[in-house]
């Protein structure tokens, strides 16, 4: 549970400078590159034992990794441009619902039940998600931006079904730490051919801002991701139960913090998916 509570906080700390990030003018796509070496150098700091490049091409995870680098990098992206086309709510909806794929992989590959109970506090989990997480009008306008809602709805599903995936069958427990940073050197490494990329057609301007960001950004980040493997690990809940619990409270985190930090208004329709959240947590965990 101690590592839940901490994925959530971590969380809850990349809501909130992310959120500053536009009262800054940081370049989102830079900082995030930036993040994700920072991230990298923060694991070999925590790292007990050296390990060679060898040793790390070696491990069963290390493909993984490199797939999981290119996934990060790639559904941020596309989230980006989803927030851009149809808005901020309708790429937060597509992320958090896709819980569903976990779930779903969960009960074919590891055996999991879904009772009664669960599959019904699991579609209002879907419910609340959708209501909180509805702070702005955004509308899919036409069929061609259907696609970008779609990739990051794919996208966010494999990065979880990914980590509960190798967690499981591929990365011991004394190589978590070790597994999250190649993760984050893989997707630098994806970033940076996208800055070159973006840099050599003139649609990018470096900023020292944009470094400060990513480094602010890089140490939640990598325990973000360090205490959700480990949250799998410890296996106190079933996949369903377990994402459905952690994404739940990282919209409500997230929401509430909004209203502490950044003075924003929820509606009657953010009140009723925060009770409808609350009523799902219950559901999946009785």
């Amino acid at each position: 549970m101690i590592y839940l509570l901490l994925s959530i906080l971590f969380n809850a700390v990349l809501f909130i400078i992310i959120k500053l990030f536009a009262k800054f003018n940081i370049d989102a796509l830079q900082a995030l590159v930036v993040n994700y070496f920072v991230a990298f150098g923060v694991g070999l700091f925590f790292l007990d034992t050296f390990f060679s490049p060898q040793i790390i091409i070696s491990q069963e995870w290390f493909k993984g990794s490199i797939l999981l680098g290119f996934i990060f990098i790639s559904t941020f992206y596309v989230t980006t441009i989803t927030s851009q086309r149809n808005g901020l709510s309708v790429a937060s909806v597509a992320s958090k619902m896709s819980v569903i794929i976990p779930i779903i992989l969960g009960v074919f590959l590891y055996d999991e039940t879904l009772g009664s109970v669960k599959i019904l506090g699991i579609i209002i989990a879907l419910i609340a998600v959708y209501f909180t997480s509805k702070k702005e009008t955004g509308e899919i306008q036409q069929a061609s931006n259907l696609v970008f809602p779609i990739l990051v709805f794919i996208g966010a599903g494999t990065i979880d079904s990914s980590l509960k995936y190798l967690q499981t069958f591929h990365v011991p427990s004394n190589q978590i730490g070790l597994f999250s940073s190649v993760t984050f050197f893989c997707a630098f490494s994806v970033g940076i051919l996208i800055l070159v990329f973006l840099s050599l057609k003139g649609k990018i301007k470096f900023a020292g801002r944009n470094i400060l960001g990513g480094i602010a950004l890089g140490l939640p980040n990598f325990f973000s991701l360090y205490y959700l493997v480990k949250m799998l690990e410890a296996k106190a809940f079933e996949s369903a139960t377990l994402f459905t619990i952690h994404n739940i409270a990282i919209v409500l985190v997230s929401t509430f913090v909004g209203i502490l930090f950044f003075k924003e208004r929820i509606s009657m329709r953010n009140a009723l998916g925060i009770g409808l959240a609350l009523f799902a947590l219950f559901l999946v965990t009785y």
